[in-house]
């Protein structure tokens, strides 16, 4: 936790909102109530959370709006509407960083040709290619790469370990998460004659793989685009396109070990949950949801505002506004009543064996 320290009061007035009681105490960090020292800001967004003040040593929290925080024992509060979207402002306020240094490192290695902003910063054993531009104010942690011809835009913060390859395209103030790989080489393959995979799609299965032929390669020989405000997950990848570039939108952000395939068409303000896999050239809309696990086929499109379960398979388009679940992908209210009905048919099937054994009896004494 950071050593600043900040008044109550100063806290409310940066987040917008109304503090009470004593708003010249200081705090420092914050804390789950039940861990919380006397300069911490407890985190007691619900009651259920504010029961467990007691057990610590805050004074102040922050708490819904119209909480009782005289009740709660406490000596001031922060009281906002909607706490946990008030969270997002207190905790990069509070975000005391990674420790990333200041200027460039005397082991980070930068092409003479790269083009670094006003006050960018380069962790040690980082690599910059040729021809990369980095905006200012951005900050390139230990052993990340930068690859040739790559241009990421002003406030990036490309945490330890991420490998961005040749021509990409980032907007400003993006967020790599560390181990993250863009712009790798998409999945392409083919054979030459009709492959067994083909034949199976094609006939939904009826027909498979007849004979045995070499995969040849398809270089990939498009770039990844990302728009303004992206982040991108620990070890999540995203592949560059065959030939146009695969491409995120604005505001767009993706959870860790994230797959995204080559061609992909993200739109913006999307989230894309852990461990999800898009397969390539699959478009998928603006405010989308796709929950963890989620995995995507190719070559499909779904709408605005789709919102998938943890879990979901999607096979097929999906019309904008739907909320999907299960395998394959139905609406969810169709997916319940399904499950509901998978869950009665050891019952069903016990009904159905008495039902026998009664007809059975009243067969055999006619």
């Amino acid at each position: 936790m950071s050593d600043q320290t900040h008044t109550l009061a100063d806290v409310a007035a940066a987040l917008g909102l109304e503090a009470v009681g004593d708003t010249t105490i200081q705090v420092k960090g914050v804390n789950e109530p039940a861990l919380a020292s006397a300069d911490q800001l407890a985190l007691a967004m619900k009651p259920e959370f504010a029961a467990q003040i007691p057990e610590g040593k805050a004074r102040t929290a922050m708490l819904w709006a119209d909480a009782d925080w005289h009740a709660l024992g406490l000596q001031g509060a922060i009281l906002a509407g909607r706490p946990r979207h008030a969270l997002s402002g207190l905790s990069a306020m509070m975000d005391p960083g990674q420790g990333y240094g200041s200027g460039i490192h005397p082991s980070a290695v930068i092409d003479p040709s790269a083009v670094l902003g006003a006050d960018v910063s380069v962790g040690a054993l980082a690599v910059i290619g040729p021809e990369a531009r980095i905006g200012a104010g951005s900050v390139v942690g230990p052993q990340a790469y930068i690859g040739w011809n790559t241009v990421i835009g002003d406030g990036a913060v490309i945490h330890a370990g991420v490998r961005i390859g040749a021509r990409v395209t980032i907007g400003a103030r993006f967020i790599a998460q560390p181990g993250a790989a863009i712009g790798g080489d998409g999945f392409s393959y083919v054979t030459p004659e009709i492959s067994g995979v083909e034949k199976a799609r094609a006939s939904l299965g009826e027909e498979g793989t007849d004979n045995a032929q070499q995969w040849a390669r398809i270089h990939s020989l498009g770039g990844v685009t990302i728009g303004d405000d992206c982040e991108v997950g620990a070890n999540a990848t995203i592949d560059r396109g065959s030939v146009r570039d695969t491409r995120i939108g604005n505001g767009t952000k993706i959870d860790n070990l994230v797959m995204i395939g080559h061609n992909v068409v993200v739109g913006n303000n999307t989230l894309i949950c852990g461990c999800c896999g898009i397969a390539g050239s699959t478009r998928i809309g603006n405010n989308v949801v796709l929950a963890g696990q989620t995995g995507v086929s190719d070559n499909i499109f779904i709408g605005d505002n789709v919102i998938t379960g943890g879990g979901t398979t999607v096979l097929s388009n999906i019309p904008a506004g739907r909320v999907m679940l299960g395998y394959p992908a139905m609406k969810m209210e169709s997916h319940v009543e399904t499950y509901k009905g998978l869950r009665r048919l050891p019952r069903l099937f016990r009904d159905v064996a008495e039902l026998k054994k009664a007809v059975s009896k009243l067969v055999g004494d006619q």
